[in-house]
């Protein structure tokens, strides 16, 4: 895989780090075609500029499994990278109809064009400035508290605990989950909990850090989710599994 893709990221503000996880960068895009992307639990809205310097605005859904990075014709993108609760009250509309896919959207969404692609500092200050022109004054509380849970605890807690402390039901909290993301609540949280695997993994720490069954379900859940085993994952050859530049960076 070409070293030469340069990542970087800014987190927001903290009135904004409920819906929002950080703003990224990921520059000279079109010369890799190994790549391996692997669930994050975020939904990110791509602001790309394609080869043929055209802009373009894509929308992806959740990804429950890894798939190799598509033929693009796109070099460069800025993002945002929402959290779960921006669905409802950022974007105002399910995305389960784009579960592992996504949609283009009008390359004109937000007032941005092809020039907000030149200085991320701008872009992220212009992002920052129309989400925060969205937000409702008021929000479910026991929405916010669930997130605020499942976050903190790397996806750790039972359905039946976050139901207890945050006073919504199981079967609603679900219906929740399954109308805005198209996945379940323990779903979601297997992915959160994948995620704060990948540091450890990263380190060579091939075995459950987090609350896994045993090693035998710590690498079935690590496998369904990124395609390999952890130990194949640590290797990382050629640099094929995108989700680790994120780790080099903090």
């Amino acid at each position: 895989m070409n070293t030469s893709l340069a990542y970087n990221f800014i987190k927001p503000a903290q009135e904004l780090v409920d819906f929002v996880d950080r703003f990224s960068s990921l520059q000279n895009l079109s010369n890799n075609s190994d790549g391996v992307i692997i669930p994050n639990g975020r939904i990110d809205l791509l602001f790309s500029k394609t080869t043929d310097n055209q802009f373009q605005v894509t929308l992806m859904g959740l990804e429950t499994k890894s798939k190799s990075m598509p033929k693009l014709n796109i070099s460069a993108f800025f993002a945002i990278s929402f959290n779960p609760l921006a669905i409802e009250y950022i974007l105002q509309h399910s995305i389960a109809d784009i579960l592992n896919s996504g949609k283009i959207l009008a390359n004109d969404f937000w007032d941005f064009s092809i020039d907000d692609l030149e200085d991320f500092d701008k872009f992220c200050k212009k992002a920052a400035q129309k989400i925060k022109s969205i937000l409702p004054k008021e929000i479910d509380e026991r929405k916010k508290k669930l997130f605020e849970l499942i976050f903190s605890t790397n996806g750790e807690m039972s359905i039946k605990e976050l139901s207890e402390e945050v006073h919504w039901s199981e079967r609603q909290i679900n219906r929740y989950f399954n109308q805005q993301l198209g996945i379940s609540l323990k779903a979601y949280c297997s992915i959160l909990r994948f995620q704060a695997s990948l540091p450890h993994i990263k380190e060579g720490q091939l075995f459950p850090q987090l609350n896994f069954t045993d090693q035998s379900h710590f690498i079935k859940e690590i496998k369904k989710l990124s395609g390999v085993s952890p130990k194949e994952l640590f290797k990382n050859e050629n640099d094929r599994f995108l989700q680790f530049l994120v780790y080099d960076k903090k």
